[in-house]
C-alpha cells in the first residue's frame, strides 16, 4: 500500500528534553514518533487502549531517525505521521519533526502485530475493522 497523508500533532519542546545547550536531546524524537503514530491511530478511531484490549500487541522492530537541525527548548514543533505501508502482519510508519516548513528530523518505524503471547498474528483476522481502517485511510498503489 501507498503512504497515507500526513497527520499532525503539535507540542512545545520543553526544558526537560533538552541538555544544557537547550537542544533536544537525541532520545526524544524517538518519543515524539511514538506521540505521532498514538494520536494517528486515535484520529482514526482506534486508541491503543483499545488495540490492546483486542489482544494485539504492535512492538518496533525497526527505527530509523535523520538528524538535520536540532529542536531547541521553548519551540513550537509539529510531528508528522503517516501509515507508509502495512501489510496483515506488518506496519510502517514515516515520521517527520517540523519547526515551521523546516524538516529538523525524519524517519521512521517498523512494526509487527503480535498476540498476547508475542506470535505473530494477522490483523485481517484478529481484528477485522482494524485492518478495514488501515485500507480506509491509506491509498492503494
Amino acid at each position: 500500500m501507498s503512504p497515507s497523508s500526513w497527520f499532525e500533532h503539535t507540542l512545545r519542546v520543553r526544558y526537560q528534553e533538552t541538555d544544557q545547550m537547550g537542544v533536544v536531546y537525541h532520545a526524544n524524537y524517538l518519543n515524539w514518533f511514538e506521540i505521532g503514530r498514538t494520536e494517528l491511530i486515535r484520529s482514526l478511531g482506534m486508541p491503543y487502549q483499545v488495540i490492546e484490549a483486542k489482544g494485539l500487541l504492535l512492538p518496533v522492530i525497526e527505527a530509523e531517525l535523520k538528524f538535520r537541525m536540532p529542536a531547541k527548548y521553548d519551540d513550537l514543533i509539529a510531528i508528522r505521521t503517516r501509515v507508509e505501508e502495512y501489510t496483515n502482519v506488518r506496519l510502517h510508519f514515516s515520521s517527520e519533526i517540523v519547526r515551521g516548513q523546516e524538516v529538523l528530523v525524519s524517519g521512521g518505524t517498523k512494526h509487527v502485530w503480535l498476540n498476547r503471547d508475542w506470535k505473530p498474528t494477522r490483523i485481517d483476522k484478529m481484528a477485522p475493522e482494524l485492518y478495514a481502517l488501515l485500507q480506509d485511510n491509506v491509498p492503494a498503489q
